[in-house]
């Protein structure tokens, strides 16, 4: 059995337009919990493992020193620059240098950016290999071949092989999405041919209506290449990161060759809660339950507890056997992480919006300050316009008092709209299969 190891891979993080450059960001890969933090004389971020090496303090917690730039621990004031070397220690005497002594370094990991997205390495004593070790990129994230983008993350409530089984799965789009970016009555068979299948990549095709490839680039990255018309392209580049046991990221990119003036006049909130976030929620529960129904299974084996009989499943076969062949169906959790839990869980925590997406995404995150804000102030905007109606005299209670009461009400009305219908787009949405038409 060949060994694979996820550790000495590359996983993007986020995309950079979701990061914070002021505010250290922690993310958990493979149980490894790191943290994001930029110095205030760098114009690139730094990954460090998520522990300040004094009493272990989650260095998430810190902050940017402003003085310095460098990152501080919240607990002791510690302070790191961006190669992690301790650089201020309070508590220390005058004639103490912590920059010389190793053993009080944070950890930094390798990381990168490219194709808008951070990228890190989270294994920290193999550097040369990482630097040696080219990125998963997709072709298809590239301007200079006409090619537009939006870039999504969300954190998810099952496992990372759920999560790529799930994504070589075309065949689920008609049902599972139906009204967003399938229809079940128009849904085909899915006839899919397997073209290699080697330890360190995936790909398939299906031809019919449209021509499709599929690949998949261990351990993270699944993408569709599927062109229609004469030269018209569009794609799906997703990276399925394991975070903790039961739960993982996905960081997803939408290229297309096409369209792209209403690419950049679309806001990308609207394309997130419109469609990213749905397209998630008609999976979430179907995945969620799915996996706990296989392991709480008398036979968890995939093999006999799947019934695969058409050529749409071929892909998932495929990626199930690569699991098996190479990592003997195991992810390789650190010791002492936590397994997952199953049991009952609430519809508001695994369809939760605003934890899962919203707070990572800085479009989705100013969006909904925008309508929180907006909220109120038309809400204001109301009750000043009444009081001033009230206190008109009464040859003015007409003209303009019935149009400000009409101005007020509108304003009302705008206000409820935003609180009913637009600010839990980006909170929570129940998705009920058998409620949509």
């Amino acid at each position: 059995m060949a060994e694979f190891n996820f550790f000495q891979h590359w996983y993007p993080l986020s995309p950079i337009a979701d990061l914070r450059p002021a505010v250290p960001t922690p993310v958990t890969v493979l149980g490894i919990r790191t943290v994001i933090w930029q110095p205030r004389d760098r114009a690139t971020y730094c990954v460090f493992l998520d522990q300040c090496p004094h009493r272990l303090a989650p260095l998430s917690e810190g902050r940017i020193d402003e003085q310095t730039g460098h990152l501080m621990c919240s607990y002791h004031g510690w302070q790191f620059d961006a190669q992690g070397t301790c650089q201020r220690i309070p508590q220390a005497e005058a004639d103490f240098q912590p920059a010389q002594q190793p053993q009080l370094c944070a950890t930094a990991l390798p990381c990168q950016v490219a194709n808008d997205l951070l990228w890190v390495w989270p294994d920290a004593n193999s550097t040369e290999l990482a630097a040696q070790t080219p990125l998963p990129l997709s072709p298809q994230v590239d301007a200079s071949q006409g090619f537009v983008w939006d870039s999504y993350v969300r954190d998810l409530d099952y496992d990372w092989q759920t999560l790529v089984e799930n994504v070589v799965d075309p065949s689920h789009v008609p049902f599972a999405h139906h009204g967003v970016q399938g229809n079940r009555a128009q849904a085909r068979p899915v006839p899919i041919q397997i073209t290699e299948s080697t330890p360190t990549r995936i790909e398939a095709k299906s031809e019919g209506r449209f021509n499709t490839k599929m690949t998949f680039e261990p351990p993270c990255r699944v993408e569709y290449a599927i062109a229609f018309g004469a030269d018209k392209q569009i794609g799906l580049v997703t990276y399925c990161v394991p975070t903790v046991p039961g739960k993982c990221r996905i960081v997803a990119q939408f290229p297309r060759n096409f369209a792209q003036t209403a690419h950049r006049w679309t806001p990308r909130w609207l394309s997130h809660i419109k469609t990213r976030n749905a397209v998630l929620d008609g999976d979430m529960i179907l995945l969620q339950q799915q996996e706990q129904i296989l392991h709480q299974s008398a036979s968890p084996s995939w093999q006999k507890a799947y019934t695969l009989p058409t050529s749409a499943d071929r892909f998932v076969i495929e990626f199930r056997k690569w699991f098996d062949r190479t990592c003997a169906g195991q992810l390789p959790w650190p010791a002492g992480t936590t397994p997952p839990t199953f049991g009952p869980r609430d519809r508001q925590q695994v369809l939760d919006r605003y934890h899962q997406h919203t707070q990572l995404c800085s479009s989705c995150r100013s969006a909904l300050q925008w309508v929180e804000r907006a909220e109120w102030g038309l809400l204001g905007l109301t009750v000043l316009v009444v009081a001033i109606v009230a206190v008109l005299p009464d040859e003015y209670r007409r003209w303009p008092g019935i149009p400000l009461l009409l101005l007020a009400l509108g304003g009302l009305g705008v206000a409820a709209w935003l609180k009913i219908w637009l600010e839990p787009q980006f909170r929570f949405v129940d998705y009920i299969h058998s409620d949509r038409p």
